[in-house]
């Protein structure tokens, strides 16, 4: 097992003991020491629970729930904030899909340049390997390299020096990232770096300063020869909005096959929607995440989290198997004599694509009342969206339902 998941047991069981452990500092102590990094294997003022949220191996409703039951809306506001951004991102993302195969295309670009031009190929193996010689930076790379897992405000620092000092594509940075972090997914990860390049927010860059680093990481780092500018990288417009629209509810009494894919792994919502299911196809698409193999801690996460989750729900999930693609899904459609599958909504990215495609039967997508009710505030800026959450808090109670 690797080092990753030694540090991040890939279980439902662990996320509710972080939770639990997390929970008397989500209030204010959360929100007047979060930004600290204290370095590897210290991450004490945040909760990391972000590679449980990214799988839904907890959901994001068990959270703010678990929150609000202990600390006020006013005192625990930072952190509610916090994990309504992730939320934000996926509905940013859903609702302007054609920036995710825009990035997908100018990410091959990129990497095409680096295997023809030798010191942008140099520049890009240094940052990989932490070997720039920019002791901070070096070490969050390996950090992320070994663990799988960054501080949220390292992660900023990281992709303002791969593009503003390194000048490096943030294109790349995004996959580099992607590739190795047990929380990526394509919205929080592509739109982040997109806004620290200037480009999510037109001209609102982000820049790593020494006396930044040297502050939130109590003098471990002051950097030498950062960027002292960061110029907003040119991009297209961003695309009109694509509201999300309904989805048809599973028909009652047809033979009813189940998809579990790592987007969503708390399936009790989408059983409690479909009824008995007679057979479970665990979905794994990891090795779609990028042109280059991640990291094998990725792909160990979701395997085992998913392994997690049968074993959990066995009597409810019928028969099981394994598959990657839309053709497997085909094949074992027909073999199980489906009428119809049912699965937990994926967000844009590899699932989405591989549902897509399927045409063995039809695929009923479900979405959590959860996302239906917070995708469509993502129309601008989340300063914007932050003014919906007490409606959606209120909303949320309404329509209780957990994995």
């Amino acid at each position: 097992m690797t080092k990753a998941l030694t540090l991040f047991p890939p279980t439902r069981t662990e996320a509710l003991t972080r939770l639990a452990q997390f929970l008397p500092h989500a209030g204010r102590d959360y929100a007047s020491k979060r930004n600290f990094d204290l370095g590897e294997g210290r991450h004490v003022h945040v909760s990391t629970l972000s590679p449980y949220l990214r799988h839904r191996l907890l959901t994001e409703q068990d959270v703010i729930e678990a929150t609000l039951k202990r600390h006020s809306a006013e005192a625990s506001e930072k952190f509610i904030q916090e994990v309504f951004w992730r939320t934000y991102w996926k509905g940013w993302l859903e609702l302007r899909p054609t920036v995710w195969r825009d990035y997908q295309r100018s990410l091959v670009r990129s990497l095409d340049d680096i295997q023809t031009q030798s010191g942008l190929r140099a520049r890009w193996e240094d940052a990989c390997k932490g070997e720039t010689g920019i002791a901070c930076f070096d070490h969050w790379a390996q950090e992320l390299v070994r663990t799988g897992y960054l501080h949220n405000h390292a992660r900023m620092w990281f992709a303002s020096i791969w593009v503003f000092t390194l000048n490096l594509p943030w294109q790349t940075g995004a996959d580099f990232f992607l590739r190795h972090l047990l929380d990526g997914d394509p919205a929080s990860n592509t739109l982040s770096w997109r806004w620290v390049a200037g480009i999510q927010t037109p001209g609102k860059t982000y820049l790593a300063r020494p006396d930044n680093i040297a502050k939130y990481t109590y003098g471990r780092f002051r950097p030498d020869g950062l960027a002292r500018e960061a110029p907003a990288l040119q991009a297209p417009a961003k695309p009109d909005v694509r509201p999300p629209g309904d989805l048809p509810a599973p028909a009652k009494g047809k033979r009813t096959g189940l998809i579990l894919h790592n987007d969503d792994l708390s399936p009790q919502a989408v059983l409690q929607a479909a009824g008995p299911v007679h057979a479970t196809f665990c979905l794994t698409t990891t090795d779609r995440l990028s042109p280059l193999k991640p990291a094998e801690h990725v792909a160990e996460f979701t395997s085992h989290a998913m392994q997690d989750v049968t074993r959990r729900w066995a009597e409810q999930l019928g028969t099981t198997t394994q598959g990657s693609t839309a053709q497997e899904i085909d094949a074992w459609a027909d073999a199980q004599g489906l009428e119809q599958i049912v699965t937990a909504y994926a967000p844009v990215g590899p699932n989405a694509d591989t549902l897509a495609a399927v045409q063995a039967c039809d695929v009923v997508r479900i979405r959590r009342a959860y996302d239906s009710a917070a995708w469509p505030g993502a129309t601008h800026g989340f300063f914007k969206f932050k003014e919906t959450i007490p409606d959606l808090i209120t909303r949320m109670g309404q329509n209780a339902t957990t994995g």
